[in-house]
């Protein structure tokens, strides 16, 4: 499998925004999933910490993620999460192997 890029991501969400947040971000995962260098993007919730929203997403390469990021439609969707989050969020930069859904 060639060098892929992976991100691993941590949003907390504003005191009672985690639901709106969730809903931003799976919209980003239906762009996203329109995208053909996106191999997977993935929104979870904490099941310990109802304010915690986490993205696991994977592409062909760090240059078609950042590219994504300038689509219009992401610029929106970031522009309507950034009041909703309690701080910046976390990223973990991974370099994905394999596995079902790559």
């Amino acid at each position: 499998m060639r060098d892929l890029f992976g991100l691993h991501v941590r949003f907390r969400a504003q005191p009672g925004m985690a639901d709106e947040l969730e809903r931003v971000l799976l919209e980003a995962a239906g762009e996203a999933g329109a995208a053909p260098d996106c191999r997977m993007y993935v929104v979870g919730r904490s099941p310990t910490d109802e304010e915690l929203v986490w993205v696991i997403e994977a592409w062909s390469s760090r240059e078609a993620h950042d590219a994504s990021l300038q689509d219009p439609g992401a610029q929106a969707l970031i522009q309507r999460a950034l009041p909703l989050l309690a701080g910046r969020p976390q990223a973990s930069e991974i370099k994905p192997s394999g596995g079902k859904g790559l």
